[in-house]
This record gives structure tokens, C-alpha cells and sequence, in this order.
């Protein structure tokens, strides 16, 4: 399946490191999953959910570490989503990156694109 993204305030994945397990951001919780993109989403992603958000990171998770509670779900445009039905334990995370804000104000996920 390859990798999946998830952005997030630099704060929150502070907070989950402590603890071992990132529970969801408020949106996540009132949907009921934790939101990923994969890498061709996550650029739009980040502008539409997080423009002029400072202090973002990236989380890079192999989705096949993930096991059955991930879920490919139509949202976007009918683009299949990967949806978390459970917390993410932190040593699922391969990697951390932070997401800078650009000239726009949009923060840059990353590399894979």
C-alpha cells in the first residue's frame, strides 16, 4: 500500500511521543478516525485543512504497518482516503518532518509527491 501522511501541530505529536499513541486531532475524534493522505494528497490536503497553520510536522507511516484498522474510504472528489479507526501508536511513525509554511502560507508536506 506504501506510505501515508498525516499533519499535524508539532504540539500534538509532542504530546503523543509522551504517551505512545496519537489519539486524533479534534476533527478526528468528532469523525471517528484519524484523517491520512497519501503523498499525491497531502499538498491539498495541507491547503485546504492547514493554510496559515505555523508549527505543523508530518508523520510518515507505512500503511501496511497498520493492519485492519486502516480503511481506503471515498472523500475528496470520490479519491479513496486512508482512515484510521483506532489511535496510531508513535512507533508506527517511520518519520517526522516539518511542514513550513511557503510563500502562500500553505505548509509544504514534504517530499513524495
Amino acid at each position: 500500500m506504501g506510505r501515508i501522511y498525516k499533519i499535524l501541530p508539532r504540539a500534538d505529536w509532542a504530546a503523543a511521543r509522551a504517551s505512545g499513541r496519537f489519539e486524533g486531532s479534534a476533527v478526528d475524534l468528532a469523525d471517528g478516525f484519524i484523517h491520512f493522505s497519501t503523498a499525491a494528497q497531502a499538498g491539498e490536503t495541507a491547503r485546504r485543512h492547514f493554510a496559515g497553520q505555523a508549527g505543523l510536522v508530518v508523520l510518515e507511516v507505512e500503511a501496511d504497518d497498520l493492519g485492519h484498522a486502516l480503511k481506503w474510504e471515498p472523500s475528496r472528489g470520490g479519491d479513496l482516503f486512508p482512515h484510521l479507526y483506532g489511535p496510531l501508536e508513535t512507533a508506527h511513525v517511520r518519520q517526522v518532518r516539518d511542514a513550513p509554511l511557503d510563500a502562500a502560507g500553505v505548509p509544504d508536506p514534504g517530499p513524495p509527491a
